[in-house]
Parts: structure tokens; C-alpha cells; sequence
């Protein structure tokens, strides 16, 4: 073979590799949390991400503890799956993620209605802070020893 052709070969191949490596796959994921009424504040795994409705991306699957926290109602924790959808799995993601040609998306939507909170009755309430009360009038209980500290052969540690 010619060394001009290769020569003059070698760019184009060299363009065309690097023009579907810049087209190939992606897979975007993002889910959305909304809420009755708007304007509560959402945590996902401990993390706040901000008040509803929000939308976040994410990169792996699993289940997330959703906490969402409103003034006048009660808090609300919610362990929510993300399962992977069929195409996502150990078999394809390689494809998926890398040669596919087409961005494919993954957008999951969730909706919590919060409940307004209830206050007590207030003998309720009178009722368990006098428990609580004379609960902590109480001694403490007496600390356990060992038979070892009993014969005074251990010291204790108090």
C-alpha cells in the first residue's frame, strides 16, 4: 500500500473516531419531588436539597430516605426505591453509558401530601409532663457490679 494514501487516510480515521466517541450514549437521571402544599423543605439521605418542588440528578439506583419538613405540619420520613429501569442493568449499562448513540433519560416524579399537625389535648399533655416529672425526682438505680468487683478483687469505675 501507498504511504501518501495512508498518509491522507490516517485524518479522516482519526476524525471519525473521535466523532463517535464525541456521539455516543448518556443517560441523564433526575427525579422531582413536589408536595401539598409547596414550599417544604426536603431532605434526601440527611442532605438538604431545598424546599418543593425540586428537582435533583442522581447517578446511582437505590432506596432514599426523604424527609420533608414543613411549619404546621408533621415531618414526614419516606424510604423511597429508585429502581433501574430494564435498560439499566449489569448486562447493558456498559452500551447504555458509552456506545449508544442517543441520550436516554430517566425522570421519576414523586408527590407527597403533607398533614397538618394536631396538638394534643392539654390534659394530655399536663398528664405526661407530670410523669415525666416525677420520673426524674426518682434516684437512679443502683449500678451493677461484678462478682469479681463484689470480693474486691476489680476496681470499680465509677
Amino acid at each position: 500500500m501507498d504511504r501518501g494514501l495512508i498518509r491522507r487516510r490516517l485524518p479522516l480515521a482519526a476524525l471519525a473516531i473521535l466523532s463517535m466517541a464525541a456521539s455516543s450514549g448518556c443517560v441523564k437521571r433526575r427525579y422531582t419531588i413536589r408536595t401539598d402544599p409547596p414550599g417544604t423543605l426536603v431532605y434526601v439521605n440527611g442532605e438538604e436539597i431545598g424546599t418543593a418542588p425540586i428537582s435533583k440528578s442522581f447517578t446511582y439506583y437505590g432506596t432514599r430516605e426523604i424527609t420533608l419538613v414543613a411549619d404546621g405540619y408533621e415531618t414526614q420520613k419516606v424510604l423511597q426505591p429508585l429502581d433501574a429501569p430494564w435498560w439499566d442493568n449489569v448486562v447493558t449499562d456498559f452500551f447504555t453509558e458509552n456506545l449508544l448513540p442517543i441520550t436516554l433519560r430517566d425522570e421519576r416524579e414523586y408527590e407527597f401530601r403533607m398533614v397538618p399537625s394536631q396538638n394534643p389535648p392539654t390534659a394530655d399533655l399536663l398528664s405526661r409532663a407530670q410523669g415525666l416529672r416525677q420520673q426524674g425526682q426518682l434516684p437512679p438505680p443502683p449500678k451493677r457490679r461484678t462478682l469479681l468487683q463484689w470480693l474486691g478483687l476489680r476496681p470499680t469505675t465509677d
